[in-house]
């Protein structure tokens, strides 16, 4: 389901809306100042430990806000607390700041802005809140007048609130459709290590999504996912779900190298690899919000991976969803049609992890002049200095 500020709504009535343009970071995690423009299908490579993970948390952080049983300071819990959060480099202006820009397909521009510190207890407590339409700013600054007369108003933002967000909520609504997916196949394979959960980005409730799926979708998108992954599953030549016994519902393959009528296995025997493609499938066929991907390229044959930029441009031909992908692959970046707009590199320094564009990088675009590929122009950039000294562990 995705959630709009306290109401679900099923994803696949959730339109495209607003995407990304920009994101602004101040003393968040690794960061201690990023501003970085954002295309509609993005790249993020960097070295290990950079931030890709925590760059995309800015993101999720804005969607657990809005969402149901969510709000600033469940937000913040879930990150145990801003002193986790904060950049180790923050010293002069310790405040942690998320600001977005976001813009869609017709002529309405937005910006939001949140600056955090922490109160007596170390709980968040709002330094600014800001929201422009158009460059027009719709309310006064916080920390207002009402905010001062009692403090207690600024361990909520307004996005929070039905009573304040009124003339801002696509904004809201762009933040609770954000979806973040890195399917862990042994949460597929055993869901009750996943009880109660909702919405887990990690696969745990995966099957239930599917299961209320209205009918009708949910055939269609298994025929064409099941097509899909017969490209790297040969053998694999239908999938369908139904439900055991006790309602848990099972994801079905039916398999043709092993009886010549073809024998049907439950999930838990698929391999790490269809599962991990299975959930990219399904997650790029819905419509919906922005899409952040970690790592897509892992359990995947090459070959497979070489091919899933192709498959995000022509997914988002059809749906306009943004997609955030980190990325350690060199077969990904492989693809000639990802343009040096859309891959950001994360650079490790002494005052925090710089951002910028692959387009900033004149040596990058010589090299891709002389013949290179995106991947030998970009990923020696993030080798660390002495890799070879790996060689030598057991010595």
């Amino acid at each position: 389901m995705g959630e709009d500020n306290g109401v679900k709504v099923p994803r696949w009535k959730v339109g495209p809306g607003l995407r990304f343009s920009r994101l602004k970071l101040e003393n968040w995690r690794n960061f201690g100042s990023a501003d970085v423009a954002l295309a509609s299908r993005v790249f993020i490579v960097g070295p290990n430990a950079s931030g890709k993970s925590n760059f995309l948390d800015a993101f999720r952080f804005l969607h657990d806000i809005v969402s149901v049983g969510g709000g600033l300071e469940e937000a913040v819990r879930r990150r145990q607390g801003i002193s986790k959060i904060r950049a180790l480099s923050a010293r002069r202006t310790p405040d942690v700041v998320v600001k977005v820009e976001l813009g869609g397909g017709d002529t309405e521009r937005w910006s939001y802005e949140l600056a955090l510190g922490q109160d007596n207890q170390q709980g968040p407590r709002i330094k600014r809140e800001a929201v422009w339409k158009n460059g027009e700013r719709l309310f006064e600054p916080r920390p207002n007048d009402e905010d001062r007369a009692d403090p207690k108003r600024l361990t909520q933002t307004y996005l929070q609130q039905v009573n304040e967000n009124k003339d801002f909520r696509p904004i809201v609504e762009a933040f609770a459709s954000v979806r973040y997916l890195h399917i862990v196949p042994q949460l597929i394979r055993e869901p009750d290590r996943s009880v109660g959960k909702t919405n887990d980005p990690y696969g745990g409730d995966f099957l239930e999504q599917l299961a209320n799926t209205p009918e009708k979708t949910l055939r269609a998108r298994l025929v064409k996912i099941a097509g899909a992954l017969r490209v790297a599953v040969p053998q694999l030549s239908e999938l369908e779900l139904r439900r055991d016994s006790r309602g848990t519902p099972h994801l079905r393959g039916k398999y043709e190298h092993w009886r010549p009528k073809g024998a049907w296995q439950n999930e838990d025997q698929f391999s790490d690899g269809t599962l991990r493609l299975l959930g990219l499938l399904w997650a790029v066929a819905e419509t919906g919000g922005p899409l952040l991907l970690e790592e897509p390229e892992l359990s995947l044959h090459p070959d497979v991976v070489r091919f899933l930029p192709q498959m995000f441009a022509r997914m988002q031909r059809r749906s306009g969803r943004q997609i955030i992908t980190s990325t350690h692959s060199t077969e990904l970046l492989r693809d000639e049609g990802i343009g040096l707009d859309e891959l950001l590199l994360l650079i490790p320094g002494p005052e925090g992890t710089v951002v910028r564009t692959a387009d900033e990088f004149r040596e990058v675009e010589d090299l891709l002049r002389g013949g290179s590929t995106l991947a030998e122009a970009i990923l020696p950039l993030t080798r660390p200095e002495r890799a070879e000294q790996l060689a030598l562990f057991g010595d």
